[in-house]
Formats: C-alpha cells, sequence, structure tokens
C-alpha cells in the first residue's frame, strides 16, 4: 500500500506542474479541445493590463487570489509576482477554500501566514473568519478578485466573492474583478436554493449550474440586494475578452485538488451529490469526479481504491476500500447536468433514507430533492419540481449578462 500511495503521490506532483485536459480518445472530446486553437485567443481580466494597471496606480491593494490567477499571455505568471513587478503597491493577499496554492484539502482550515517568496501577508477567508474584518481592510484603497470559478453553486469561491462584497461595501473600498470564463457556463440547470438553506456551499437563490461568470454574478448579487443589509458594493469588472458563453474553455490551471481536468470540471455538477451519501467519487485517486462507487460488487464492474494523497485528498472516503462502480471517464465534454448517476446509485443502494446524510440537503439546497428520490420519481418528474424557479431565475440571469 504504501508503493502505491508512493507512486500516485509522484504522479499527482509530476501532473500537478499545468492543468491537462481530459486525455479520452473520444473524438468529440478531441475536436472541442482543437477547437480552443483560434487566431483570437480568449482574455480573462488580468490578461488585459492595459485596463486595469492605471486603475491601480498609487493604490494599496489587497488581493484576493489563488493558483489559477495567472496570466495566460505571460506564460502562466501569477498576478501577484507580475503585479510587484509593476510596481503595484500590494499590502497582502486574501486566501478562499484550498489555500493560496490550492493544495488544501475540501473543508480544510486554511490558517493566516506569511508567503515565503514575498513576504506578503496572507490573511484566510476559509479558517475563524470567510469575511475580511475592518481592520483587516483599513490599509488598503482597492481589493482585487481573481480567482477561476466553475460555474457551480456549491463551489465556494462565490461565497468567499459574496463576502468580500460585503465587506468593502461596509468599509467604503471599491472590488475590483477580474472575470474568467465559466467552463460551465454553456447552460442553466438543476434546483434553485430555497429559503432556509443557505450555507457556504449555497449563499444564493440560483441554480446548481448558474450559467454566470464571477462579473456577471457580482452584478446580480448587488442588483437583487443579496448583501447584508441590503449594502451595495462598488464593482469595477475588468471583463474577458473574446469570450461567449458558448464558448468552451480549458483551464490553464487546475481550480481545485479534485478537479484535475476539464471532464471533471464538466462532471463536477452532476457527481458532486455524492458528498452527500457515503458513495466515493474518486477522491483518493488521481482521477476524482470522474468515477463513482462504493465497496460492494453490486454497484459496478470498475474498480478503484481510494488512498490518502497529500495536497490532494488527506482523508478521502472509503479510503484503503476497494471500491466498484462506474467509470465516467468517455464521458464526452458537452457533458451537462443529471441526475442519473445519483438515482442509479440510491437504486442499487437499496438502503431508503440511510443513502443520504446531513450534507444532502444544503448540496441540493432544497429537501425537495431528497423527498423525491425517497418518493421513487424518475428524473423526468423530478425537474418538474423545480422548473418554474429555473424559469424565473434565467428571467433574473438575463439583466446581469455581460456576455452573448
Amino acid at each position: 500500500m504504501k508503493d502505491i500511495k508512493l507512486i500516485l503521490l509522484l504522479t499527482f506532483l509530476f501532473g500537478n506542474l499545468t492543468f491537462c485536459t481530459n486525455r479520452s480518445d473520444s473524438k468529440e472530446n478531441e475536436q472541442k479541445m482543437d477547437s480552443l486553437d483560434t487566431a483570437n485567443p480568449i482574455l480573462p481580466g488580468a490578461d488585459r493590463p492595459q485596463v486595469y494597471l492605471p486603475k491601480l496606480k498609487d493604490k494599496r491593494v489587497a488581493l484576493a487570489v489563488n493558483q489559477t490567477s495567472v496570466l495566460t499571455q505571460k506564460k502562466h505568471q501569477h498576478l501577484v509576482d507580475f503585479l510587484l513587478e509593476e510596481g503595484v503597491a500590494v499590502q497582502k493577499v486574501f486566501v478562499p477554500e484550498h489555500g493560496f496554492r490550492g493544495d488544501a484539502d475540501a473543508g480544510e482550515k486554511v490558517e493566516n501566514q506569511v508567503d515565503p517568496q514575498t513576504g506578503l501577508p496572507l490573511v484566510s477567508l476559509y479558517g475563524d473568519s470567510k469575511k475580511p474584518s475592518r481592520e483587516a481592510l483599513s490599509d488598503v484603497d482597492v481589493v482585487l478578485f481573481d480567482i477561476q470559478d466553475v460555474g457551480v453553486r456549491f463551489y465556494t469561491f462565490i461565497s468567499t466573492l459574496h463576502y468580500l462584497m460585503e465587506a468593502c461595501a461596509e468599509q467604503g473600498k471599491p472590488l475590483m474583478i477580474m472575470d474568467r470564463p465559466n467552463p460551465n457556463g454553456d447552460y442553466v440547470d438543476g434546483p434553485v436554493l430555497q429559503p432556509g438553506f443557505e450555507s457556504f456551499v449555497g449563499m444564493h437563490p440560483i441554480p446548481v449550474v448558474h450559467g454566470l461568470t464571477v462579473g456577471e454574478l457580482a452584478q446580480m448579487i448587488n442588483g437583487e440586494g443579496w448583501l447584508k443589509n441590503g449594502v451595495q458594493a462598488e464593482i469595477d469588472i475588468i471583463e474577458i475578452d473574446q469570450w461567449k458563453h458558448s464558448d468552451p474553455y480549458a483551464l490553464p490551471i487546475k481550480p481545485s485538488p479534485n478537479l484535475p481536468n476539464d471532464l471533471s470540471i464538466r462532471l463536477y455538477p452532476s457527481l458532486c451529490y455524492f458528498e452527500g451519501t457515503n458513495i466515493s467519487l474518486g477522491r483518493g485517486t488521481l482521477f476524482p469526479f470522474q468515477v463513482y462507487g462504493y465497496p460492494d460488487p453490486k454497484f459496478g464492474d470498475f474498480t478503484f481504491t481510494p488512498v490518502s494523497i497529500e495536497g490532494m485528498s488527506k482523508n478521502p472516503p472509503q479510503q484503503d476500500k476497494l471500491c466498484y462502480g462506474k467509470d465516467l471517464r468517455s464521458e464526452p465534454l458537452t457533458h451537462q447536468f443529471t441526475l442519473k448517476y445519483l438515482l442509479e446509485a440510491y437504486r442499487i443502494a437499496d438502503n431508503g433514507p440511510a443513502f443520504f446524510n446531513n450534507f444532502f440537503d444544503k448540496l441540493a439546497g432544497t429537501d425537495a430533492l431528497r423527498k423525491a428520490i425517497l418518493n421513487g420519481d424518475n428524473e423526468s418528474e423530478i425537474r418538474e419540481y423545480w422548473k418554474e424557479d429555473l424559469d424565473q431565475y434565467l428571467q433574473m440571469r438575463a439583466n446581469y449578462l455581460i456576455y452573448e
């Protein structure tokens, strides 16, 4: 077992040097990736320094960034390093879930510390507090947010965005948002979060796949009055150039430890519901969010054994147990949200309410999904539960879109 763990760790560390796309033999996947090589490259906000550098001149700046905050046109140079080279007065870095380097486990507490490379204070927004204090903002003139999102409600970087907006609004500090493409931005689907089910994995009445960039979502948060006491944040969105919602986008850096490639990001909305069960979704392997299974042969012919992997998943569900299930690595990169994997696993488990844990309703943003599954409803019937809310959301969303 130690040899297996060492091989997995070395493979992970080597593979982590770049964000690799799914290596499926699927022609559709290859075509999807080929379509990204265009004469007019997509430029995230960070790749447009001519727009934002003049606005940062003579300003004391705090950054909310992580490992994804890179300039693709400058050989993936980190935004922190670029701004320091340009003489921007960076005061500190606010750090979200998974840490500044993106190597902390899901849910693992992030501590305040000093970055050894730059000497900058790293202020955790995923520790004792998830919202910057008055003191933390007292010595800055502007806060800059540049974190890659994946367009799914329970991905916590948008919750960090919410609290940053709220703190900036309360302290009178402007917030500059470096917008980035949403790799799941080509569609909208899933149940809309209902009142009473708010948490850090779901703060807004939006569907699971919300179809917004962080800039568009920030406009919605402001426009719908979702910040505490209805305060409004002063936001300045550095827009993406050469991107539309229908455009595919391969992430240059993996956004978090267990989303290692483009396919995992597309499957994430569908498979994350297994976090609310005891089914493994591949944490503790090199292909998380691309498989699922349980230590019982009745779940499928594909097998895998989750193990502890430092920097990826230290204590994965079903650790060191042989799991049987399904391998989804041949799914196309056009994959969209579905309940079929969840419903199939529930049927096979055949243990009723015990299939779910108390985290499931938070992920769903409602208890209606769990109750519908327990009632034996199929996917078409379940989708009727959220159709009206989804239609209303789509009308609201249209008011805040920046990109076609």
